[in-house]
């Protein structure tokens, strides 16, 4: 049994939609779209209080406004006071650092952060890789990670406890053709946060989680129609959230997937 089965079951088991786990402030960076949006909510609907920030403002204030509409929510008052969204570019060591101040003002340490955005490059044999679009992909998936990270761990340091989730791929842990920057990014997503959990105080975890094969516009650009094959995030959310609120500091440095 793991580390994270075990404390699931003492806090009366993964299956049960997460009603045991104390109440969570959520931090998730890329939450307009894909696995960010349906990780927040899942949280969302359970109780949980999320942050959330992408760079498009329109898709976030859509966010809000579906979380101000869920079941868990008795007033869209009180949800916009629950919930905190910002437009952000992770890329930008600036923007990460005003959303850490933001964040401190009105919320107070994340107990946890989910470090999702992320972008793929369009297939592509790496030579025929334009340098923008290399960069990009290196910019978002891993200069992203560092840049909430350098910003954010001093502050879950002071407080003592925090966990950290740094969304990596099974292509972080093997290779495929046509992806060579994406999967770059990942491995490098790896090994960053295996170092990064030898430096981190007791009270503190940060893992790398590879959600698995999921049906999202990033699948897609690179499955094309076959993408539909595999589960929505819809589907994936919920066993992805018992998995994160689940996590202690005795998972500190592992590689794990949904």
């Amino acid at each position: 049994m793991t580390a994270t089965t075990l404390n699931a079951v003492m806090n009366g088991g993964l299956g049960g939609g997460g009603g045991a786990v104390a109440q969570r402030t959520v931090l998730i960076t890329g939450v307009s779209r894909g696995l960010g949006k349906a990780l927040a909510l899942e949280l969302g609907k359970r109780g949980h209080s999320v942050i959330g920030c992408s760079r498009t403002q329109d898709k976030l204030d859509s966010l809000q406004l579906e979380l101000s509409s869920g079941p868990s929510s008795s007033s869209s008052s009180s949800s916009s006071e629950k919930h905190l969204f910002m437009n952000v570019d992770v890329c930008s060591n600036s923007s990460v650092q005003e959303l850490a101040r933001v964040v401190m003002e009105k919320k107070g340490v994340p107990d946890i952060i989910v470090n999702n955005a992320g972008t793929i490059n369009k297939n592509n044999r790496l030579w025929e890789v334009p340098e923008e679009e290399f960069n990009a992909v290196i910019d978002t998936n891993l200069k992203g990670i560092a840049n909430m990270l350098r910003h954010f761990i001093p502050l879950m340091i002071e407080k003592k406890q925090g966990i950290l989730v740094n969304m990596s791929s099974g292509w972080g842990r093997s290779a495929a053709a046509q992806v060579a920057p994406y999967c770059a990014s990942k491995w490098a997503v790896e090994g960053l946060t295996k170092s990064v959990a030898k430096e981190l105080p007791s009270g503190m975890a940060i893992v790398a989680l590879n959600p698995g094969v999921i049906n999202t516009e990033m699948l897609a650009s690179c499955f094309g129609s076959s993408s539909s094959l595999y589960q929505p995030p819809e589907s994936w959310a919920p066993k992805a959230a018992d998995m994160i609120l689940n996590l202690t500091m005795a998972d500190n440095g592992a590689s794990l997937s949904v």
